[in-house]
């Protein structure tokens, strides 16, 4: 389904913008508990690699599917549902994927959506909350270490979210995210590792909660930071975001980003069918054949043709 050409891009926006970028904080507030959270986080999951020759195979499948299904509630389901709209989903699949999104810990539906339209919006200025500008490390994992900056809580409050909070599902988790997150991201793999596979619980802590976990985070995170930096700019040369093979394969999809920020709305989130480089893409077609998404939007190929031209130019 196709879109009115209107509605290539919000780059522009994001480019026009970018006059609201101040000069960068002189000092960020350092927000510890973040770091030492994550700090402990790596360590573990570092001891969860030298497991992972020992652990049974069982535990390894378990592990891996995890990884999957978390990341597709980040991809398929916070990102291209929820923070672009890119396609609707009956309720059974808005369930599942928010079950998903809960399981990979990486805040509630409406936070991250929030989060995200900001930093389409405001792209690489002070107002997106891990503006690639400031470097790798703080468009990676920087800003989770340090308070916002003033800037991306004033823009954030701009925005409309009022489909988030009409949407039962997004608000449910919202109110209950504390409860249920972690238990889910941290307890529950482990668990069904140690009580089904009969693999040692540590063991099984360490690999199927903190090494999948950390991850499916630096999966997430080199969204925002490899593909902001090295890659290719077929679609438009002015923006930082690239098309980055790596990260797509990594991200289920998520790497072809310079045309991502071209056209937003696309439920591909990249210009090519394969499925290879793109399994969120692949199941979202999948729930559209048994009826569960529908309305999906695309970038026509006259579309493609006619911004590849004007790159040429």
């Amino acid at each position: 389904m196709g879109v009115p050409e209107n509605k290539i891009s919000d780059t522009k926006m994001s480019i026009k913008n970018k006059s609201t970028s101040s000069e960068l904080p002189k000092k960020s507030q350092i927000v510890w508990k973040n770091i030492f959270l994550l700090f402990f986080l790596h360590l573990f999951a570092l001891h969860g690699i030298y497991f992972v020759t020992t652990i049974k195979f069982s535990t390894i499948v378990w592990a891996i599917f995890t990884a999957v299904i978390t990341g597709q509630g980040i991809t398929t389901g916070a990102h291209r549902l929820w923070a672009h709209r890119s396609y609707k989903a009956k309720l059974p699949l808005r369930i599942i994927l928010c079950f998903f999104q809960t399981m990979a810990l990486q805040t509630p539906i409406y936070d991250w959506v929030r989060d995200h339209r900001v930093h389409h919006k405001f792209t690489d200025t002070d107002a997106d909350p891990h503006n690639a500008s400031r470097g790798f490390f703080f468009s990676h994992v920087g800003w989770l270490l340090v308070r916002k900056h003033k800037q991306v809580i004033a823009k954030g409050n701009t925005l409309d979210l009022s489909d988030l909070e009409n949407d039962p599902v997004v608000m449910f988790q919202k109110r209950y995210y504390m409860i249920f997150a972690p238990i889910l991201c941290l307890v529950v793999p482990a668990w069904v590792s140690w009580y089904y596979f009969e693999e040692d619980l540590y063991v099984a802590w360490t690999t199927t909660c903190c090494l999948r976990y950390v991850f499916t985070l630096h999966a997430t995170w080199a969204v925002n930071s490899v593909a902001h930096i090295w890659g290719t700019k077929p679609y438009n040369r002015e923006i930082k975001p690239t098309e980055n093979v790596f990260v797509s394969i990594c991200s289920f999809g998520e790497g072809w980003h310079n045309y991502h920020h071209v056209f937003p709305w696309d439920y591909k989130a990249g210009e090519f069918g394969s499925y290879k480089t793109n399994v969120s893409t692949a199941i979202i077609d999948l729930m559209a054949k048994i009826g569960w998404a529908y309305d999906l939007k695309s970038a026509t190929p006259e579309m493609l043709k006619l911004r590849r031209s004007r790159m040429e130019k």
